[in-house]
């Protein structure tokens, strides 16, 4: 198996020589980097190669049917090589359906939902926002007295981090020398990066293209740090390729199964972090007074916030016409503005992160929703809070695949 491991590895970085966002992550030995850099294999050769190589993974041995993470070990690298045939495919021309390609990539789909599915989640929302304007625009007005000043946003985003690194470490065992550096950009498709660069170190980079409101400084320490991103990739370096010696998760090709799992691990772990209403009630005490804000509003934001979240499929929905060619960019805009409240600015942000990511938009609120499913099949619920971070912090250091969450 190791060796198939590592002719997986190379594959991977193989594939990254034709798509720079491929490789999202990389700390294995240098010197394959470098041959995959210099050899620039044609993606018709790393197609066949990989199919070869699903078919010479060896059975497993008795000692391994007896081993859960081996036997998962299997699963993973044959579904991982399955996606990455899809991604070298869709490299050379290949065309998929939305729900095509998130099967092949991803090991899901998503459901698809009517327009009148989100214009009845919306109704509560357009009571609690009364008014002659359309709704988005009620809503955005409503947003701009919670918006973080720029000259508090590194106080804010630190204050948010520590509690999520403190509430994290109370249940998550983690390497003494893990840490993260914080980045401020712009000019890109997304709100925040979690870049992992090995040795338990990661940087995150924050988007201030747009404005940055006060929930999203939990959002992103959470998602983007712990127990989100941050801590699954520590995790998988520590039990998986430090302790078991499996080379394979020394990368993170991002268009891959691995990807819903670390999307809804992330997304999910910021419940999973902050249950209840202890969020809220964070939020109120210590973020509000840090940016600036009036606490006095944060229930009145909350309930608001808890409401758009509902209708998070609907960015799914246009993603799905959009990349189908049902709609065009206008009419995604549109869409989004209409039904998942994204002001028309963000809305057409969004369109371009379908441009560059396409159905990997899935990842987010399915595999947070799979991922919740299959930690509350296991015990995890909110009522049982030490056998929830128990099942949470198993599954971010295991090779489980999507559809084993089902």
């Amino acid at each position: 198996m190791n060796t198939v491991a590592e002719r997986y590895v190379k594959l991977v970085l193989a594939v990254g020589q034709h798509d720079a966002d491929y490789v999202d992550a990389y700390y294995g030995p240098a010197e394959w980097k470098t041959e995959a850099e210099q050899q620039k294999r044609p993606l018709a050769d790393i197609d066949e190669a990989a199919k070869q190589l699903i078919a010479e993974i060896p059975a497993p041995s008795d000692e391994e049917r007896r081993d859960e993470l081996a036997m998962l070990r299997r699963h993973y690298l044959s579904r991982q090589l399955e996606s990455l045939r899809t991604r070298a495919q869709m490299l050379q021309g290949a065309k998929l359906t939305f729900d095509q390609e998130s099967r092949a990539l991803y090991d899901a789909e998503a459901p698809v939902h009517p327009e009148s599915y989100f214009a009845e989640m919306l109704k509560e929302l357009d009571r609690l926002l009364p008014g002659d304007a359309p709704l988005v625009d009620r809503y955005d007005a409503f947003r701009q007295k919670f918006i973080v000043p720029s000259d508090r946003l590194s106080s804010v985003f630190d204050r948010a981090i520590a509690e999520c690194r403190t509430r994290t470490l109370r249940h998550v065992e983690l390497p003494s020398n893990e840490s993260f550096t914080v980045e401020y950009v712009t000019n890109k498709p997304w709100s925040g990066y979690n870049w992992y660069q090995g040795n338990y170190r990661s940087l995150i980079q924050v988007n201030t293209d747009l404005p940055i409101y006060i929930d999203r400084a939990i959002d992103l320490a959470c998602h983007e740090g712990y127990p989100g991103h941050h801590v699954y990739n520590a995790l998988l370096e520590k039990h998986l390729v430090r302790d078991r010696g499996w080379i394979e998760f020394t990368v993170y090709p991002l268009f891959s199964p691995q990807s819903l799992i670390a999307e809804g691990t992330a997304n999910y772990g910021i419940e999973v972090a902050f249950p209840g209403d202890e969020r809220a009630a964070f939020e109120r005490d210590v973020l509000y007074p840090l940016a600036g804000l009036d606490p006095s509003q944060a229930s009145s934001y909350a309930r608001v916030q808890a409401l758009v979240d509902r209708v998070s499929y609907a960015g799914n929905e246009a993603a799905r016409l959009y990349l189908n060619g049902t709609s065009d960019r206008k009419q995604a805009t549109a869409w989004l503005s209409q039904y998942a409240m994204m002001s028309p600015v963000r809305a057409e942000q969004r369109t371009r992160f379908f441009d560059a990511y396409r159905s990997y938009v899935i990842n987010y609120n399915l595999g947070k929703d799979l991922v919740k499913q299959f930690v509350e099949s296991r015990g995890g619920v909110a009522a049982q809070p030490e056998k929830r971070w128990d099942e949470f912090v198993r599954l971010l250091a295991s090779p489980r695949l999507p559809s084993g969450l089902r």
